[in-house]
């Protein structure tokens, strides 16, 4: 795992050289094993290195024969070994046992068709000299991040927005619609970022940059089809499963140094914990997991159940390392807003990071279970989606019976109905929006300040637009809006900028593009079964697994905001608000900010999650206020 930065078509080289040099090492916590800067007179690459395979021959930038292509590479190609092989087969010579040398050698037999050969997660540069040109590429799934701007005819990238920054050229003017976009989703999804002039490359996708006429190229070179269904029955897809499930966490197990795996009290974790154990036993796999005080939010219960289990099947080669986190140390909070480079409010950020930094102290590698739920149906609103047009007849009354609950949380029996009553009463083309919107547009259109005033019509679900979609089903289209959105908005996000702000990697099985294509052309039968979620995951892996796991309910990872909001961050977090620029600068209207703190803080309303939003947004601009350009 590492960091990648570059500039194309600059103007002066030895400067360029020292500003590529200090984006480098603004993301050393990302590759504090080594650094490396090339540059020719068109273009400077610069990586750092977290060191995972090839020790003492991988650094980087790396080239071909000829040295006419030049490469950075963030990540981890699992099939390498047998991409290195072919390439030998057809003449190529290799300098090092890299997995990323393998790219500047497909790149030299196949062009940029090569993609498609690549099995891993991935974010890289590729600058070819003889054609002037540069190739930029992200994974399928959007695991490893890429972030650019233009600067006339020139072209700064960079792995996270601490690198960018270091370019005097950074554009700080704020895009309004991904404020508001933000306020809805606690992400801004790509292409956008919180600066109108900053790109994310976009998952699956590949960006070619000619220097000679200086134009951003951008194409997806993959996606899942959800339209195209097999016709396999359920025992046969349920043993294809667990083989591609297998095969997922096998792959993913090569390494040069110690590593583990994360162990929750949930299905995905479990089940990657289970097989991981199996495969290297007889050496023990170390497991971890953290706790919380507030039961609602605790899993080790679940975890230790798991652990006893794996450990009664292998003979005790599970080592459980277990850690009780107190979430009430609120300079973690703009730490971690610091390292997202932009407002990101997904608060299970806090324990991401946490259990990130206990897992750096025995391991610099582990294993995960993320998305397992956006490809075999995991999330309750799935369920929601596909049930909901049996009642579209009775749309009109749920929002009324919706008052009937009191607001008071999405992890209470009656926040939850609440929720639930409000999306049964949008309009079928609006029920996804409604159900993962955090700030409605008639709360908008109160909070929001003069700033941001011209742009409360800006409808966020428009940005689900240019997605291309495959399925038919409202539940699948859901997964496909959830898999190309809120995964690689989101989910994934948060794992890599809280893993790599530890120096930590992890690696994520259910994400393989084998399993996440075969998963795509399952019927959703197989995926839901009544109420049960995960149906074929569970069926497909009951053997391993306690009833207790495979029955339980789904819990996020999360921490309890209503609570540390109304009790130890309650003077921080209101005077954090307070102190930004928020108000003054317009952002944010201070009355309705007022009736909304003290609905909150009385326990009538549950508030907490725009709250979270505005104090991130507060923090992101305290942060920032002598940068942003107003």
């Amino acid at each position: 795992m590492c960091s990648i930065a570059g500039i194309i078509n600059f103007k002066d080289i030895d400067e360029s050289r020292i500003i590529a040099e200090r984006m480098s090492n603004a993301m050393r916590h990302r590759g504090p094993d080594g650094s490396g800067l090339w540059s020719d007179q068109n273009a400077i690459l610069a990586h750092r290195r977290l060191s995972i395979i090839d020790l003492t021959g991988g650094a980087q930038p790396l080239s071909n024969e000829d040295h006419r292509v030049q490469l950075v590479f963030n990540g981890e190609i699992y099939n390498h070994q047998l991409l290195r092989s072919n390439l030998e087969q057809r003449g190529h010579l290799f300098r090092t046992a890299s997995d990323a040398e393998v790219i500047v050698h497909l790149y030299e037999e196949y062009g940029s068709d090569f993609l498609n050969m690549l099995h891993g997660m991935f974010a890289f540069a590729l600058w070819d000299s003889s054609k002037q040109i540069l190739l930029l590429a992200r994974d399928r799934s959007g695991q490893k991040p890429l972030l650019y701007f233009k600067n006339g005819a020139e072209l700064v990238f960079a792995s996270e927005f601490q690198g960018l920054r270091c370019h005097p050229a950074f554009p700080t003017a704020i895009d309004s619609k991904a404020v508001i976009d933000f306020l809805s989703l606690q992400y801004i999804p790509s292409p956008r970022s919180i600066y109108r002039d900053i790109h994310k490359l976009p998952p699956g996708s590949m960006m070619i940059f000619d220097a000679k006429n200086p134009d951003c190229n951008i194409k997806r070179w993959w996606q899942p089809n959800y339209q195209k269904k097999s016709e396999i029955g359920f025992n046969d897809a349920v043993k294809k499963t667990r083989e591609l499930v297998t095969a997922a966490v096998q792959k993913r197990l090569m390494s040069e140094v110690p590593f583990g795996v994360f162990l929750s009290g949930g299905l995905d974790s479990a089940i990657v914990a289970a097989l991981m154990t199996q495969m290297r036993a007889p050496a023990v796999t170390p497991a971890f997991t953290i706790g919380f005080d507030d039961p609602a939010y605790d899993e080790r219960s679940g975890a230790k159940l798991m652990a006893d289990q794996i450990n009664r099947q292998t003979g005790g080669k599970l080592q459980h390392f277990v850690k009780n986190i107190k979430v009430d140390d609120f300079e973690l909070i703009p730490k971690l807003v610091r390292h997202f480079g932009e407002p990101f409010a997904d608060a299970s950020m806090l324990p991401t990071y946490l259990l990130c930094a206990f897992a750096r102290e025995y391991a610099t590698m582990v294993l995960s279970g993320d998305g397992a739920d956006e490809i075999f149906a995991g999330y309750e609103r799935y369920l929601i989606m596909n049930y909901a047009r049996r009642f579209n007849l009775l749309r009109g009354v749920f929002p009324i019976i919706g008052t009937l609950f009191p607001d008071s949380g999405e992890r209470t029996h009656s926040g939850r109905l609440r929720r639930l009553c409000r999306v049964l009463g949008a309009s079928p083309d609006n029920r996804y929006a409604t159900m993962i919107d955090r700030c409605p547009s008639s709360l908008k259109t109160s909070l929001t300040g003069e700033r941001l005033r011209d742009f409360t019509e800006h409808n966020f679900a428009d940005i689900f637009c240019p997605v291309v979609l495959t399925a038919t089903n409202p539940a699948e289209l859901a997964m496909e809006m959830d898999f190309h959105t809120y995964l690689p908005g989101d989910i994934l996000p948060k794992v890599d900028i809280a893993s790599m702000a530890t120096s930590l990697e992890v690696r994520s099985p259910f994400l393989d593009h084998e399993l996440v294509e075969f998963a795509a052309s399952l019927p959703l039968k197989f995926k839901q079964c009544g109420r049960s979620r995960k149906h074929i995951l569970k069926a497909a892996f009951a053997d391993l697994l306690p009833k207790e796991i495979i029955n339980g309910r789904k819990r996020g990872f999360g921490v309890p905001l209503a609570n540390l909001s109304r009790g130890a961050w309650e003077n921080p977090w209101r005077e954090t608000i307070q102190n930004s620029p928020l108000f003054p600068d317009g952002w944010i209207n201070a009355t309705t900010f007022e009736k909304l703190w003290q609905e909150h803080q009385s326990s009538r309303r549950d508030h907490s999650y725009i709250l979270w939003n505005i104090l991130i947004l507060a923090i992101f601009m305290e942060q920032n206020k002598n940068f942003i350009q107003n």
